[in-house]
């Protein structure tokens, strides 16, 4: 066995695929501690080096270094997320502020600096790629943004600020999972559990068994915690259940887990950061390096939906309070009751309910059903493989063009587990880019939290996880189709932040397409496909409260877009009292007191969505208009799905993605599909 290709530690294997079985909590931080060594040491030596700076001598070197210290932090980051324990918890938290200063401290030399301008006004800018004038062009956005021009003592403090970030950013999160693990509820007796759907009941059953009590118990983790406010007909016990999940991480819990000093300084901190860079606000520095303008076109932008939309929520809600009332008893509608009678509500009125749709989307079908769609449209072969994994339930894939070449691989990773936080992302695993032996192959990993199998049956999907698997696997597709060979901008690289979304929105159409969904559907019990008539409910049922879920995107956007560009944390109002003004504004739902929505929103305090959950809504946008080509020339037309691939796909982030978005439709955006696809235009 050759030693020189396979390290000891696995971390330090860049030969192929992660070895993510073999990896331990002991690995990370020599692993780590090395590669920040050698990389700091090989920019000594490009500093250094007093010839004319070049693509090959300077930027290629660079990108080798940097590109194996994120392929080897790359998944402790992943097994964090997916397989959190103790250890590696805190071996995680212990190294990410040594990998967040080394980036920092990047962003902020100048003497890098020096050199990227260098290139740019340099003779061999002419004549490089698209792609590579992009990265050099985006380089000195980005030294700008890292605090590269600023003085020595604001320089000192702008790093302390991205260390104190990374770090409260790992806590807030921590807190969560902590806090959601810690609360379950059992139910003794079998009456406690009507209107549960039988797998649900099942679930809780075997929950119990494995925490040695008797009864059911149930958690706040979604397959658990969903269909309990959306079928318990028990109204205490979704009371309960709905009181513990809204008060997660909060002051109204356990003092350990309390994100609200986290958020307060969190929010204090990216303002003292936007100041120092010379933005009057943290949205305005978010901004900079996405497609919107200004915090003020995005909160009018949000403004102008929510006028569009507000008729059509007050409808849906008085609609839902007067049959709650006659047909429920229900008088006083509180926040628990609303998925409840929601649920009750369709199927009364559309005939079906969730879990008769449910028991047509075994996991196999759905797959399969996926797999031929983007098969169809793109001209591509998936097929399974095999790779290390980190769990017995992850699955490999390989993508190969008409011509059997290998485009790229991914994971996947559906079912829910303790050790695994909350939600549905996709990660990166490895790039495409051109290297000296040829094309470096990308993979990325999809990642879900479903119900897993129950016996010997495949997993069964409700529609809206069949849509969430379809836009995972649109990012997916994003980072695997890319064209482009130098890593910045290939894939999902480089991409604005708000037209991320593009890619994964878009693929959510065709879950409503007939000649997509009937071919990728199976009864459980009877292996008849989906019927027409149900889905015809269902199509009839897709806009079902449409307004009320767009105000309440736009509540979070607004709120998130305010709170980073005309709040002051620690001032005279609260986080709190901000979010409750923004439902004052454009909410027509509002929550109980006690509900702390804010402790638990990771996409701006944890996650990159801050000053950006707008992008959702924005992105939405550009992915219905763009799917309005498919849906004029005919949704399965491998033509289109070749433009949308050549244009949008495989250009990764090697241009504008409005340059992009044009080149494909032919035009700039309009807001009118989006209003159509959500039933938003008033019917003359």
């Amino acid at each position: 066995m050759n030693t020189s290709f396979h390290p000891a530690n696995p971390l330090l294997d860049f030969t192929g695929l992660p070895r993510f079985a073999e990896i331990r909590p002991e690995h990370v931080a020599p692993a780590i501690a090395q590669l920040l060594a050698e990389n700091r040491s090989l920019i000594e030596r490009l500093l250094a080096d007093d010839a004319t700076v070049t693509w090959q001598n300077f930027v290629d070197p660079m990108e080798d270094a940097n590109e194996r210290l994120s392929r080897a932090w790359g998944p402790v980051g992943h097994l964090n997320a997916v397989m959190n324990s103790p250890e590696l918890r805190e071996t995680y938290n212990a190294t990410l502020p040594t990998v967040t200063q080394y980036f920092a401290e990047l962003g902020q030399n100048l003497a890098l600096f020096e050199k990227f301008k260098k290139l740019r006004n340099g003779a061999e800018y002419p004549v490089l790629s698209a792609a590579r004038k992009k990265i050099i062009e985006n380089e000195l956005r980005d030294f700008r943004l890292g605090g590269a021009e600023l003085p020595v003592g604001q320089k000192a403090r702008f790093l302390e600020i991205q260390e104190r970030l990374s770090e409260l950013s790992s806590r807030f999160s921590d807190n969560l999972l902590d806090a959601t693990n810690d609360f379950s509820l059992l139910i003794e007796n079998r009456d406690g559990l009507s209107g549960l759907p039988e797998d649900v009941q099942q679930a809780a059953l075997v929950a119990a068994q494995a925490a040695n009590k008797s009864g059911w118990l149930f958690t706040l983790k979604a397959p658990s915690y969903m269909p309990v406010m959306q079928f318990a007909d028990d109204r205490s016990f979704r009371e309960r259940m709905y009181r513990a999940y809204g008060t997660r991480a909060s002051e109204l819990g356990k003092p350990d887990w309390d994100n609200t000093p986290l958020m307060e300084e969190i929010v204090r901190l990216r303002g003292e950061e936007a100041r120092l860079l010379g933005f009057a606000n943290y949205g305005e520095l978010s901004l900079a390096s996405k497609m919107a303008n200004s915090p003020q076109q995005v909160v009018e932008f949000m403004r102008e939906l929510a006028q569009r939309a507000r008729p059509f929520a007050e409808k849906d809600l008085a609609e839902l309070r007067a049959f709650a009332r006659a047909e429920l008893g229900i008088s006083d509608l509180q926040s628990w009751d609303i998925g409840y009678a929601s649920e009750k509500l369709r199927e009364q009125r559309y005939a079906f309910s969730e879990q008769e749709v449910k028991q047509y989307f075994p996991e196999d079908a759905v797959l399969h059903g996926m797999f031929k769609l983007v098969e169809t449209l793109y001209g591509l072969r998936i097929k399974p493989a095999n790779a290390p994994v980190w769990h017995d339930d992850v699955r490999f894939f390989d993508i190969r063009n008409d011509r059997g070449q290998l485009v790229g691989q991914f994971y996947l990773d559906l079912y829910a587990r303790n050790s695994k936080r909350g939600g549905a992302w996709m990660d990166d695993v490895i790039t495409r880019r051109r290297l000296p032996a040829g094309i470096q192959t990308p993979v990325a990993c999809l990642n879900c939290n479903f119900s897993s199998p129950v016996g010997n049956k495949p997993a069964l999907f409700t529609h809206d996880e069949v849509i969430t698997l379809f836009h995972e696997f649109g990012h997916g597709l994003h980072h695997l189709l890319t064209e482009i060979e130098d890593m910045g901008v290939s894939g999902i690289h480089g991409v604005e932040w708000d037209a991320v979304e593009l890619p994964s929105q878009f693929m959510e159409n065709f879950c409503w397409e007939w000649d997509v969904l009937h071919g990728m559907t199976r009864h459980s019990d009877t292996e008849e496909p989906l019927p027409r008539t149900l889905f015809d409910k269902m199509i009839a049922a897709k806009n079902f409260q449409s307004g009320l879920q767009t105000l309440r995107q736009i509540e979070f956007s607004l709120f998130d877009m305010l709170m980073h560009s005309n709040f002051e944390s620690g001032g005279a109002k609260s986080i709190l009292q901000l979010l409750d003004e923004v439902r004052d504004e454009v909410a027509v739902l509002i929550p109980p007191a006690f509900h702390r929505f804010p402790h638990s929103f990771s996409h701006i305090f944890a996650g990159g969505y801050a000053a950006g959950y707008y992008s959702y809504k924005w992105a939405e946008v550009l992915s219905a208009d763009a799917y309005s080509l498919f849906e004029e020339n005919g949704v399965l037309n491998p033509d289109v799905g070749a433009r949308f691939r050549g244009e949008i796909l495989a250009v990764g982030g090697s241009r504008d993605a409005m340059q992009s978005f044009a080149a494909f439709r032919g035009r700039e955006p309009k807001l009118e599909a989006l209003l159509r696809h959500n039933g938003l235009l008033e019917t003359s």
